[in-house]
């Protein structure tokens, strides 16, 4: 069955062609890839750090085992799978990300202990890789940009081996009363001005900021987990759902 030439998907708040959305994502990660690391700390107030330590002790990587590490880019969850002695696979669609990601892979302190790191260009939709051919997927902060996020968990579950896992951190929706009017605030007033101060582009914030909200909820997102084959899903809560991680297994 052909798509329809009329079809759009959402980037931001904006439906446009997914030829486009791919583009316009681009574009945005290459405009913000210097400085992305120094936005992370200043928009979460250094707390994804402590948010990315707990995905990594979800994931418990063991040494020697193959990981890919889709949107993986600047090499954050990477290294620190790697630190443990897996073999690490850091995909991204972005050079720009990838090439700040190599570039501070050659600055870490290596020891006999250290996985592998691998950098290469792919796009989740579509990963040049055998199928069975991973112990573990993991995507952080990423699949909400993916134009078809479908085609991105089917991928994922095509190239696990089967007893493979899945996991996954992506901002979604607090559903803390009070809280949420605040982050909502937040999000929109002070993250562009910020992304403005400190990376020179405003709009790639607003643009993440808005893709934040067009994320499904954690209960939707788990759905999709599902239906793309996997089993055992769990959602962990973070911040009352700000921040989720998602699980699943290939049998």
């Amino acid at each position: 069955m052909t798509q329809s030439t009329d079809e759009t998907v959402s980037f931001g708040y904006e439906r446009v062609a997914p030829e486009e959305k791919t583009r316009r994502v681009g574009e945005v990660f290459s405009s913000v890839a210097k400085k992305y690391d120094i936005m992370n700390d200043a928009m979460s107030m250094g707390m994804h750090r402590g948010w990315k330590d707990r995905f990594v002790k979800r994931v418990k990587p063991q040494p020697r085992e193959r990981i890919l590490d889709m949107a993986g880019g600047t090499g954050d969850i990477a290294f620190r799978m790697a630190d443990q002695g897996a073999d690490i696979t850091v995909a991204d669609i972005n050079q720009d990300m990838l090439d700040v990601g190599a570039e501070r892979a050659m600055e870490r302190a290596e020891s006999e202990d250290t996985g592998s790191l691998v950098f290469t260009c792919q796009n989740a939709e579509k990963v040049d890789f055998a199928s069975n051919s991973f112990d573990a997927y993991t995507i952080v902060f990423g699949i909400r940009n993916v134009t078809y996020k479908d085609k991105a968990l089917a991928e994922a579950f095509r190239v696990l081996r089967p007893g493979g896992r899945f996991y996954c951190m992506e901002f979604s929706t607090t559903e803390w009363s009070g809280f949420k009017e605040i982050y909502d605030i937040y999000s929109d007033k002070l993250l562009p001005r910020m992304g403005q101060a400190i990376a020179g582009d405003a709009d790639s914030y607003r643009y993440l900021v808005e893709s934040i909200r067009k994320f499904p909820k954690m209960s939707e997102f788990e759905s999709m987990i599902r239906a793309a084959g996997f089993v055992n899903t769990k959602v962990e809560s973070i911040l009352g759902g700000a921040v989720a991680i998602h699980s699943g297994w290939k049998i």
